[in-house]
């Protein structure tokens, strides 16, 4: 189907000059869109008009635009990543917006996630959760032939499902208590399933979900908004393991 032109666009962007400063929405008019243009093809080209105007840029984050960093977060329209399902930000396109549309676009809101300037958020947080213990530090030996490790399929296949998770923050900045259980579940999910990841799972479920209460993120409380909005549709199935493996861990105690 032929890409058509949406003549006249209304932005209303969120703008803060940074992180101590008090934001409000700016409202833009942006015209000749393509809809094959990817969203954030739209707000380069509304940054160009904006230069032109001589007038600040809108601010925001992306880096791969291929849905695999997770840096282009924003709510659009109310949704995280926009009303497009299983898509980031940078995989959106302004086919699913009409002629006249106005749309509203604003970073994460979230406690845990401060907002630097604009539309970008401080995702440290997750950093630092990963830090706690979302690795391996034992030596596990050589690189042995795949065929060799005794690894159920099933199992394999459930790993490499959490293993998709971008940490792009829409499970937390959804969730109305602001919790990142469906990204700490799927870290911990990942190396739970593997032998590799089996010696440590004690210590990784107790630190990192101790790191996720110290930086502020709410709890839990199974509304599903997180897998709903997740780009990469991480179930989750994923937190009742993370549960399992943190009460296992705690009973060792």
């Amino acid at each position: 189907m032929a890409d058509k032109i949406l003549k006249e666009l209304t932005l209303k962007i969120w703008r803060q000059k940074d992180a101590k400063s008090k934001g409000g929405f700016e409202t833009y008019k942006i015209h000749n869109i393509s809809t094959g243009s990817s969203f954030l093809e739209m707000l380069d080209i509304l940054n160009e008009q904006l230069v032109s105007e001589n007038k600040e840029p809108v601010a925001f984050d992306h880096d791969c635009r291929e849905g695999i960093c997770g840096t282009c977060s924003l709510f659009i329209d109310g949704r995280a990543h926009g009303p497009d399902d299983d898509v980031t930000t940078c995989q959106l396109h302004m086919r699913r917006f009409n002629e006249g549309a106005t749309i509203t676009i604003e970073p994460w809101r979230c406690g845990a996630f401060p907002v630097i300037k604009d539309l970008i958020v401080d995702r440290g947080a997750y950093e630092k959760i990963l830090q706690a213990g979302g690795y391996v530090s034992v030596n596990t030996g050589g690189v042995p032939d795949g065929n060799a490790i005794p690894i159920a399929k099933p199992a394999a296949d459930e790993a490499m499902d959490a293993a998709a998770c971008i940490g792009c923050g829409a499970c937390a900045a959804t969730c109305k208590n602001s919790s990142a259980m469906l990204f700490v579940a799927a870290k911990v999910s990942q190396l739970a399933l593997l032998p590799q990841g089996k010696i440590e799972a004690a210590r990784r479920a107790k630190a990192m979900v101790a790191k996720m209460d110290e930086l502020g993120f709410g709890n839990c409380t199974n509304t599903g908004a997180c897998e709903s909005e997740c780009p990469k549709s991480i179930s989750i199935e994923h937190i009742a393991r993370l549960n399992r493996e943190f009460l296992k861990a705690k009973l060792k105690d």
